[in-house]
């Protein structure tokens, strides 16, 4: 990259604006509210989680968190028939 920019006095042709479409930087910096929860995983998934985040320079807990994220997205909208089903009956204990 060392040659030389040469600039013209021409002109450019047809310009138009295009709108901006990036996002604010006050989107970018929302955070959605959160809950404190507590819950017991298994070894393996931790450990699985763990492994993952560590290989792509994150938070584990950011990861679990994402997947239900997008567990809970997709399963917003599915077909309405999923909501109808019949509940299951438990077990008399």
């Amino acid at each position: 990259m060392s040659t030389k920019i040469k600039y013209t006095d021409e002109p450019l042709g047809e310009v138009r604006v295009i709108p901006d479409f990036l996002p604010s930087p006050a989107d970018l910096a929302f955070r959605e509210e959160g809950v404190k929860v507590t819950l017991a995983l298994s070894k393996k998934s931790v450990a699985f989680f763990k492994a993952e985040a560590a290989r792509h320079h994150t938070q584990y807990q950011r990861m679990i968190r994402r997947l239900l994220d997008a567990y809970v997205e997709t399963q917003s909208h599915g077909p309405s028939a999923r909501a109808s089903r019949p509940a299951r009956k438990r077990a008399a204990g």
